[in-house]
């Protein structure tokens, strides 16, 4: 079976610093690969360089086999390439309910002029985006909250608005950036359950960067990890949790002779 993406040689430099450094693997529909590594280490860039927020130096990225590499980020969710930040982008002025209309309006399939003579097509379809607006509200335990501010809502609730405004998107691959950042050991044990639950039910492909380790480890069925650009161990969490070079960048310790390479 062909992997949903592939991603081979990515690199990208800043001001004479390179950030990434031929970072290649494969994702298969259905699993969960996770990246892991020091502040600094590129994840984030590499997260960037996926979803188009970012356009590479060189290497290329391939959804279904077609080259996405030089599309706009936009182009790309429409594809199914969706993501959360690890700085929320949401709406605080607007409703729950309304960040996540927003999101679904991405993929409205009415013109300008019919929305703005609302015409009937017009009210079925923006009836029927409200009704899946409210399921996926309560699929992630926001339907009692649908009605408040995105500012108003407690720090755990709007990672997980984050997460609903994702799904709105309909997306293939599901990229997570820094999913628990900032939550308390509760929050994060709640979301993790909350995405693994998600991914069964509907068959996501996943993406994930997490400073956790236990989040990270938990979800992904492999694990990369990067340190100065550079993928320095790819595996399954097990293997590289234990491996050398993993135990002293990112954990800051170095392993046992046992353990060593």
């Amino acid at each position: 079976m062909n992997p949903i993406m592939r991603v081979r040689g990515l690199g990208k430099s800043f001001g004479g610093i390179q950030a990434v450094k031929d970072v290649s693997f494969d994702l298969a529909a259905g699993s969960t690969l996770g990246f892991i590594g020091p502040n600094g280490a590129g994840k984030t860039t590499v997260f960037n360089l996926i979803s188009g927020v970012t356009l590479p130096d060189r290497g290329e990225v391939l959804l279904d086999g077609q080259r996405v590499t030089r599309w706009p980020a936009h182009i790309r969710a429409r594809h199914g390439i969706a993501r959360t930040f690890q700085t929320m982008h949401l709406y605080r002025d607007l409703t729950a309910r309304e960040n996540v209309l927003m999101a679904l309006h991405l993929h409205a399939r009415y013109s300008m002029l019919a929305a703005i003579l609302a015409t009937p097509g017009v009210r079925r379809a923006e009836a029927a985006l409200r009704t899946r607006a409210a399921q996926l509200l309560r699929r992630v335990g926001l339907e009692a909250r649908a009605d408040v501010k995105a500012g108003a809502l407690s720090y755990g609730d709007q990672r997980r608005l984050d997460l609903c405004k994702a799904l709105a998107l309909e997306p293939r691959v599901l990229m997570l950036d820094e999913p628990a950042a900032g939550m308390n050991e509760e929050e994060s044990r709640d979301l993790t359950a909350l995405i693994a639950q998600l991914k069964a039910e509907h068959g996501l492909t996943v993406l994930i960067v997490e400073h956790h380790m236990d989040v990270v480890m938990s979800l992904s069925d492999e694990v990369v990890a990067m340190d100065f650009g550079e993928v320095i161990a790819h595996g399954p969490p097990d293997m590289v949790r234990r491996d050398a070079r993993v135990l002293e960048a990112y954990l800051g310790q170095p392993a046992a002779e046992g353990e060593k390479a």
